[in-house]
């Protein structure tokens, strides 16, 4: 058994906790350490104040899990203003090793190695996630996150996407309305302009202007909340088209990956736990045509470990020095 680092960057945090792997898998994991982004100009000094809560030097080992495509010789954040040269990391960061993947590329490593106990039943069958073929991990936080699981036996294969990028799917004349409001603003809209901690905030907007109501809520965390509590008709208004919105494109990803299951993930994942059994998510994934009996069919479950991307950054790098 032997210690590493394990850290997880997203658009609005980073965090780092030491873990212990053994045979390929997470042995155990320790207290996670959270930091604001906004607060450190780099990773490398985000470290360095990871590194001062301790009381000995860090390990020489690190699993890093990035919210942006591993891919180039210059890592630039999707929702952060870091840059990450992948090439200077082991002279920056003092490693030996170290393993760099795509933040829900992480995600999909701890849904492999997690107990079952993490899983939480969202919809379709109430079964455990199939040990062979492929599950869907997506997920709303700053970003959407999406990545593909292929189980085949004790093995598997973590495949990383950016399928939160996909073109928004309207399904009625409510969202007919949102993506022509939306393209006024983007030059694109994505699903993740819609599925997504902002993108309330788009629908929020979008939808007070449509019904010729005022906009009285600025701040994200605010409307998130009112919307959660149910305590503004406007967001909660909102949520109810962000959960019809993150069936549809559940259920999309799974139809292009050819899944067996599906896992929700993300920082909004398990706070919407209880709101997503009770909201139109799973008539709106399994309204596929022809293929509703198939969708019908697919597990839907929702991650409920606290910290699935640190979990799995250092799943990551047993798995790749088992």
């Amino acid at each position: 058994m032997r210690e590493i680092v394990a850290v997880d960057i997203g658009g609005t945090h980073a965090r780092f906790a030491i873990a212990s792997i053994e045979n390929g898998t997470v042995a155990e994991l320790g207290e996670a350490v959270t930091l604001k982004c906004a607060e450190h100009a780099s990773l490398a000094l985000a470290w360095e104040a990871f590194g001062r809560t301790l009381d000995r030097p860090l390990p020489r080992e690190a699993g890093i899990a990035v919210a942006c495509p591993v891919t180039g010789e210059i890592l630039k954040m999707t929702n952060n203003p870091w840059v990450i040269h992948p090439t200077q990391l082991a002279s920056r960061l003092h490693l030996d090793n170290f393993v760099l993947v795509n933040d829900f590329g992480a995600v999909a490593h701890a849904v492999a190695q997690v107990d079952s106990s993490y899983m939480r039943h969202l919809c379709g069958p109430d079964v455990d996630l199939p040990s062979q073929g492929t599950i869907t991990i997506v997920g709303p936080g700053t970003g959407l996150g999406a990545a593909c699981l292929l189980r085949r036996g004790e093995k598997y294969f973590v495949m990383e996407t950016e399928g939160g990028h996909l073109d928004y799917p309207p399904l009625d004349e409510v969202e007919d309305n949102i993506l022509k409001a939306l393209r006024q603003r983007f030059r694109r809209v994505s699903a993740e302009r819609i599925v997504s901690g902002p993108g309330l905030t788009n629908l929020y907007e979008v939808i007070a202007e449509q019904q010729g109501l005022p906009i009285t809520l600025r701040d994200n965390r605010t409307l998130w909340q009112n919307a959660m509590e149910g305590s503004d008709t406007i967001a909660a208004a909102a949520l109810e088209r962000f959960c019809l919105s993150l069936g549809a494109v559940s259920g999309d990803l799974a139809l292009a990956h050819g899944a067996h299951a599906v896992v929700i993930a993300g920082g909004l994942g398990l706070r919407l736990a209880n709101i997503l059994g009770e909201s139109g998510f799973a008539e709106r994934f399994v309204a596929k045509g022809r293929f509703e009996t198939m969708m019908s069919e697919m597990p839907v479950k929702i991650i409920t470990h606290p910290q699935p991307g640190l979990f799995g950054a250092a799943a990551a790098y047993a798995e790749a020095h088992s």
